[in-house]
C-alpha cells in the first residue's frame, strides 16, 4: 500500500523501531500467549519483526510490498520465514500457527472489505485455541497530516468486534487507548 515520503521515513527509522519495542508491542501483547509458531501480517520495514524474532521459536512474516519483503528476507531470512504475500490471500496451510499478529498496518489497507479478508485469513491459518492480536492507530489531526496522499483507513473500535466475530473469532476484546490514540485487539479461534 503506498506511503508518502515522510511516512516511509518515519516507519523505517530507528526511533520508530524503539517506539514499537518499548511502547507499542508491550501494550498490544500484554497477557497474550504467542506460542511457538507466529505469523506477522504486514511487517513493513521490520520494526516489530526484529522484536518478535527474539520472543518466539518460529516467525513467519507476510509482506505485500515486494521490495520490503526482499529487504526483510535479506536481513532476517536466517531467523524468520519471509513471504511476499497479501495478508488477505496467504499461501499458507489451514491451522498452521499458534498466533497471528499485526501492528500499525491495518489502516494502510484501502477498504474495510480487504481488512475483513485479512481477518478471515488470520482465522483460517490459526490453530484451534490460537490468538489473533495486534494494534493500530486511530485518527487524529497529526495522523491525518502524516497520511497526506497516503492510504488511511482506520479501524472503528465500536464496529471492530462484530467484524472479527463475523470472521469466526470468539472472545473478542478491543481496547482503545485515548491518550495514545491507538487501539489493541485480541480474539481467539475456538
Amino acid at each position: 500500500m503506498p506511503m508518502n515520503r515522510a511516512h516511509r521515513k518515519l516507519c523505517s527509522s530507528e526511533g520508530w523501531a524503539q517506539t514499537t519495542k518499548e511502547r507499542i508491542l508491550p501494550w498490544a501483547l500484554e497477557h497474550v500467549e504467542l506460542g511457538a509458531d507466529v505469523l506477522e501480517i504486514g511487517p513493513g520495514y521490520g520494526a516489530n519483526l526484529r522484536v518478535l524474532v527474539e520472543r518466539v521459536d518460529h516467525l513467519t512474516a507476510a509482506e505485500i510490498d515486494a521490495d520490503s519483503a526482499r529487504a526483510l528476507q535479506s536481513q532476517w531470512g536466517d531467523r524468520a520465514t519471509v513471504l511476499h504475500a497479501d495478508g488477505a490471500e496467504l499461501p499458507l496451510p489451514d491451522a498452521s500457527f499458534d498466533s497471528v499478529v499485526c501492528f500499525t498496518m491495518l489502516h494502510h489497507v484501502p477498504t474495510a472489505a480487504h481488512q475483513d479478508r485479512i481477518f478471515a485469513e488470520a482465522f483460517r491459518v490459526l490453530r484451534s485455541g490460537g490468538t489473533f492480536a495486534g494494534s493500530d492507530s486511530r485518527s487524529s489531526v497529526r495522523f491525518r497530516v502524516l497520511h497526506f496522499r497516503d492510504t488511511m483507513n482506520t479501524l472503528d473500535p465500536a464496529t471492530l468486534p462484530a467484524r472479527l466475530e463475523r470472521a469466526g473469532f470468539t472472545d473478542v476484546v478491543v481496547d482503545p487507548d485515548q491518550e495514545s490514540r491507538r487501539l489493541r485487539f485480541r480474539a481467539r479461534r475456538a
